[in-house]
């Protein structure tokens, strides 16, 4: 399996790098995009979305054609052999659509249902976080040079940000009254797969939203893990809560998402 994983990796990031770049040219003319609403106004979905996922999913299915593919805008593409692509081509299509930089793009790689390797490309930053399970996350590209993730050192909520998701509006708004009693601070950048690079890198204490997809945390949640970090279990064929944070922030970070993982 070493050598399956190995060259997938290597293939993987030269193919993010290509969907990056197209990611971008989509950036620079965003105002000539079409763009449909999916469950509700905020719930957006443009032609970049579905352009950069084919990019992705093509270069991928060529290669490895018998791996199957999972993507929030193309769905699912059985495969055999137990190799899996799990992608999300623009996570945060809404700041990506409002010219702000809080997006990314997401692809994981699971054998046997176990995430082996993750990628968080964040392209206006020029950074590409990566982890492969059992050696560590790393942040590469011109914006970190090569830099092994460590996720933060804090203990207290009041010791740095928190990223908080949006979704069951009472919770949310109890866990950041909570959140501010304590003495912290939250973020929220529009991208949760970011947002759980930052927890990696050691810019967030942690990160808590009620309900996400696995495109949207699969990689991300191994960075945390090869960070040093914890994260709760999340099902890689549903989407479910998503807790993640520094190690030593996981009871606080528990505390705050108590609503999130057992609603009243």
């Amino acid at each position: 399996m070493t050598e399956d994983l190995t060259a997938r990796i290597a293939f993987a990031e030269t193919v993010i790098a290509e969907a990056s770049a197209r990611a971008l040219s989509y950036f620079e003319r965003r105002s000539d995009l079409s763009v449909e609403c999916k469950s509700d106004a905020q719930d957006l979905v443009s032609e970049a979305d579905r352009g950069v996922e084919r990019v992705i999913r093509e270069e991928l299915s060529s290669a490895f054609p018998n791996d199957s593919m999972l993507g929030e805008e193309l769905g699912l593409a059985p495969g055999r052999g137990g190799w899996s692509w799990i992608i999300d081509p623009i996570d945060g299509t809404a700041p990506f659509l409002h010219g702000l930089q809080g997006w990314s793009i997401s692809v994981a790689l699971s054998h046997g249902g176990t995430i082996m390797a993750g990628w968080v490309a964040h392209p206006c930053g020029d950074r590409l976080y990566s982890a492969v399970r059992g050696r560590g996350a790393w942040c590469g590209g011109a914006g970190c040079g090569a830099t092994r993730l460590q996720a933060s050192g804090g203990t207290r909520l009041s010791d740095g940000l928190v990223a908080i998701g949006t979704g069951a509006p009472d919770v949310m708004a109890g866990m950041v009254r909570s959140l501010l009693i304590s003495g912290g601070s939250f973020q929220r950048n529009g991208s949760a797969a970011l947002s759980l690079a930052h927890v990696a890198a050691g810019h967030y204490l942690g990160f808590v939203e009620p309900q996400l997809a696995p495109w949207d945390c699969a990689a991300g949640l191994l960075l945390v893990e090869e960070a040093g970090g914890w994260h709760a279990p999340h099902p890689m064929d549903r989407p479910a809560p998503v807790l993640a944070a520094a190690s030593g922030m996981r009871p606080e970070i528990e505390r705050l998402g108590l609503g999130v993982l057992h609603p009243a």
